[in-house]
């Protein structure tokens, strides 16, 4: 590929946030495009332009994969991915020229920075006595909030402070343009422990000249006091020996009922550990079933990344996802320290929803008045599923004004129900209403939950006050399990709806057809 060196990017994100930008397949376009990127965005920070083509993911070449195929590469890599960026310019030359993309070859980079590059550090402190040992210093008219007068053998230097070292972070918040008050407030308030993102000169200057933003996604986590742990288990004969549950009024997947004498307490897994990954992907985000689903795919072993409560508590305060420190021995070369255990049983098992999906289950009567700039949204499809959604929601526009919302799930149409309508048949609706236009809408985590439940989404829903009069009756004693073992339970589990693959967005103002995903 001589004459043709791709970029390598590796980007970061935090779970449920997205890259920053848009994978689109274009007509009359070669290759899988970069569009619509975010400013301060992972892709944007990094470098990535508009037009650019993606020829690898994480080493795989996918210039001539299909875009659903490329899409799920990009979200089974969880918080990090690696791509092969081509400018648009080169790739047509290429392309026009005959030459052979899957020649690899290039310098790595993380969010616009080459790995192996001076990193950012996070430093976790618990105030000892009445101090953390350290001071803040800041010269008017300069940017920067200083680490001074570090105490020697006290709680910062212990924790990695080190003197001159230039703040960034304050539990997951940047400060670098507030005032020195603003931050000693911060700290102040912070009460005893407190996570603090910090550069020292050289990884100070070494950002300033590559003009790259700095943030936690960057740093290292050697300095932290507590880490995840990597477990690896071999499937017996009656399973994986721990039970995974959803606990009310807790985010995530946790660890529970391990067995005696099984492989998962041989393995050190500990009652309420959360589970973060399944090899090495982020499950942070994904439904029960979902969860489950992949330790299934994983066949007789897998790997789990977990987190205990304090270690927990010490990412959660700096806003970090545990799956950084799993990145960061990725990227040392040296393999992630496993423990190892073999022959074990048992299930999983999923109780009360967690506190998050205990909104009110209803969906949205929206009525629209077209204006010379139209009804200020975007309707999207999903391709080889049907169904229909709404993107590019215009802030102050109509559909905004009356409450929609970017992945809202389009039921019906004036009045008629368009669930199972083919896109072009939806458009025709809405561009034959008029000026006027009647839409009920769900959000995507009510749809999913009626869904579950079998409730039928109609106007019935709203009842006199325009509220939904559905509540969830589900109890521990009623949730659904699962078991992770070669048998499935007598009793049937109720199947999980397929996952929507957001793959083909139509714009309802726009007969020009694409096919993206935002990522």
């Amino acid at each position: 590929m001589a004459g043709y060196k791709p970029r390598v990017f590796t980007l970061s994100k935090k779970p449920k946030q997205t890259f920053g930008f848009y994978l689109r397949v274009e007509n009359g376009e070669e290759g899988h495009l970069i569009r619509c990127l975010e400013m301060g965005g992972p892709a944007e920070l990094a470098g990535m332009k508009d037009g650019d083509r993606i020829l690898r993911v994480n080493g795989t070449f996918v210039d001539e994969c299909s875009h659903s195929e490329v899409v799920d590469l990009v979200k089974n890599s969880g918080t990090s991915v690696t791509f092969h960026i081509l400018d648009e310019s080169s790739y047509k030359q290429a392309k026009a020229q005959g030459v052979n993309l899957s020649n690899p070859g290039s310098k790595p980079v993380a969010n616009g920075v080459e790995k192996h590059s001076p990193k950012p550090k996070l430093c976790y402190l618990v105030k000892s006595s009445s101090s953390f040992g350290f001071s803040i210093r800041s010269v008017e008219g300069e940017r920067g909030l200083f680490m001074t007068e570090v105490t020697p053998g006290g709680t910062a230097e212990r924790a990695g402070v080190r003197l001159n070292d230039r703040l960034v972070e304050i539990n997951g918040e940047n400060v670098e343009n507030i005032t020195h008050e603003g931050a000693v407030d911060k700290i102040k308030r912070a009460g005893s422990h407190v996570m603090f993102l910090l550069v020292d000169e050289e990884t100070d200057k070494f950002y300033q000249k590559t003009h790259a933003k700095i943030g936690s996604w960057l740093a290292t986590t050697k300095c932290l006091p507590r880490e995840p742990r990597n477990i690896n288990i071999t499937k017996g004969s009656d399973g994986y020996g721990f039970t995974l549950r959803e606990e009310p009024n807790q985010a995530g997947h946790f660890i529970r009922d391990i067995e005696r004498g099984s492989s998962a307490e041989k393995a050190r897994l500990k009652e309420m550990d959360r589970l973060v990954a399944v090899d090495g992907r982020d499950v942070e985000s994904c439904r029960h079933e979902e969860v489950v689903d992949r330790i299934k795919q994983s066949g007789n072993k897998c790997c789990l990344l977990v987190v205990d409560k304090d270690t927990d508590q010490v990412y959660k305060l700096g806003k970090v996802s545990p799956l950084l420190f799993l990145e960061e021995m990725n990227d040392s070369n040296s393999p992630p320290s496993y423990t190892e255990a073999v022959n074990l049983p048992i299930p999983t098992r999923s109780s009360t929803p967690a506190a998050e999906r205990k909104e009110e289950l209803r969906p949205k009567l929206c009525k629209l008045e077209k204006t010379s700039d139209g009804f200020g949204f975007h309707l999207n499809s999903i391709q080889g599923v049907c169904g229909h959604y709404l993107q590019n929601v215009v802030k102050g526009g109509v559909a905004d004004k009356v409450g929609m919302e970017d992945d809202d799930i389009v039921v019906e149409v004036n009045g008629v129900n368009v669930e199972q309508s083919h896109h072009d048949d939806v458009v025709k609706i809405i561009q034959g209403s008029g000026n006027y236009l009647e839409m009920l809408v769900t959000k995507k985590s009510v749809y999913d939950e009626l869904k579950a439940q079998g409730v039928p989404i109609t106007r019935q829903l709203l009842g006199e006050t325009s509220y939904a009069q559905v509540h969830s009756a589900k109890t521990p004693e009623a949730s659904k399990r699962e078991r992770l073992e070669e048998e499935e339970e007598a009793r049937p589990t109720t199947p999980t709806e397929p996952e929507r693959q957001r793959n083909s967005s139509v714009s309802s103002s726009s007969s020009t057809e694409s096919i993206d995903e935002r990522l």
